[in-house]
């Protein structure tokens, strides 16, 4: 059996989230599979290095299945980005080690938020959150680093009886990088953490990337959210200790629109 890794981008706008569920057939993984169950002629699950919610984006996805074939890596990935629709594009397929499992191998995976601040595009709708009010980029700069480091991120935890939030038995995860910054356009595939900002205070965009070893249900879209409330002077900059010591989803700032999030990479 050999063992095969994908890399996926995916446009999430039209789609229910990477994971296949059964009330549904628009998911990522869903259309994968059927598109490899057409080339090998058989059922193929795959592996994903986790789930994604409706509208979220993914440069890095990462997924593996086994198999028996023989084909060649380069007949699978044109295969499949010929079968697979416009917005869902396999970018790399190679052979991993037998014991490789996209999710449980993860060392930590790198999240991108992008803020649009000053003028309204259609085309660039489903890729950013359009948020005109002034936010102060040094106080979201300053809470960001009380984030760093391993802490029980309850409070950024979406509370309720979703099924994913009840799997996640340990609400501990470690933050390795995070870092609010000022983009003058719109560049998807600028690197994530870049080490000079160049931007000018008047700058269109604010990206905020985060490196964690792994996220709760939502956990990003909700840090986001409280990173913003803090940018409009809502919660002083210290409030995220707090917030983090309560460990209450009630003291945190709403969850940002999904939009505006792009699954980045998953490093191994």
């Amino acid at each position: 059996m050999r063992n095969i890794k994908l890399t996926f981008q995916y446009d999430g706008s039209n789609y229910s989230g990477w994971q296949r569920q059964k009330n549904t057939s628009r998911t990522i993984q869903g259309i994968a599979e059927f598109a490899l169950m057409q080339i090998f002629k058989k059922k193929i699950s795959l592996i994903g290095s986790g789930r994604s919610d409706i509208g979220v984006h993914a440069l890095g996805q990462v997924a593996n299945f086994k198999t028996a074939s023989g084909l060649a890596l380069s007949c699978l990935k044109q295969g499949l980005n010929s079968l697979l629709p416009a917005d869902i594009k396999v970018t790399k397929a190679e052979f991993v080690a037998a014991d490789f499992h996209a999710r449980f191998k993860a060392k930590s995976k790198i999240y991108r938020y992008i803020i649009n601040q000053k003028h309204y595009s259609v085309f660039l709708r489903n890729f950013v959150y359009f948020l005109p009010q002034p936010l102060q980029i040094s106080a979201m700069q300053r809470a960001a680093q009380h984030l760093l480091g391993e802490h029980d991120f309850r409070s950024f935890q979406a509370a309720g009886s979703n099924i994913r939030a009840k799997a996640e038995k340990s609400s501990i995860r470690t933050i390795k990088r995070i870092k609010v910054y000022k983009v003058q356009s719109f560049i998807l595939q600028l690197a994530p953490f870049p080490k000079k900002a160049t931007a000018s205070k008047n700058a269109n965009f604010i990206y905020i990337d985060i490196e964690a070893n792994g996220f709760l249900y939502r956990m990003a879209r909700n840090i986001i959210g409280t990173l913003i409330e803090i940018g409009k002077k809502r919660y002083p900059p210290e409030r995220i200790r707090r917030i983090i010591a309560l460990k209450n989803r009630r003291f945190s700032g709403p969850t940002a629109p999904a939009r505006g999030l792009f699954l980045m990479r998953v490093k191994y």
